[in-house]
């Protein structure tokens, strides 16, 4: 089998992978274990934290990592297509913050404990942001636009976006 293809397939699986544990714990997190873990013991929370920290950690690194890979193996097939590059570029500039607010709940700086003191308010707008970066990933996926050139990406791999 083509290594490129290969390549192309597990940068989408750490991708999708990664968005799903991020997306699905966060979601988890303020609708099923934060409601409980507001009556428990700080050292509970903080247990849960520091497990989530890690997820966390290794959800981002593997959303830029493979992120990074997808979107310059896919813009030399979006050239000219106008509302993939809209929706894309967009969900990245999401993404950034979502990656800024996960990691901000998960750490432990001083300076960003007012985050962590209205963590409901930010946990609420990271699912916002996602989503939003959920729908406009499958705008992009499923879109092309009059000035779409496929015959430019005939000989290209399909990637993730």
């Amino acid at each position: 089998m083509d290594p490129e293809l290969l390549l192309g397939i597990a940068a989408r699986w750490l991708h999708i992978g990664s968005a799903i544990l991020l997306f699905g714990g966060t979601f988890c997190l303020k609708f099923v274990v934060g409601p409980v873990l507001k009556d428990q013991s700080p050292q509970l929370r903080e247990a849960v934290r520091g497990r989530w920290m890690r997820v966390v950690h290794a959800t981002i690194a593997g959303l830029l990592i493979s992120g990074l890979y997808n979107y310059t193996k896919a813009v030399p097939l979006h050239r000219g297509d106008g509302l993939w590059h809209a929706m894309v570029d967009t969900k990245i500039v999401l993404a950034l913050g979502v990656f800024f607010i996960a990691s901000v709940l998960v750490g432990r700086s001083k300076g960003t404990q007012k985050f962590r003191d209205n963590a409901v308010k930010w946990t609420t707008i990271a699912l916002v942001l996602g989503t939003l970066i959920i729908a406009m990933s499958g705008i992009a996926k499923v879109t092309r636009t009059k000035t779409f050139n496929p015959a430019a990406a005939a000989n290209k791999t399909p990637v993730a976006e």
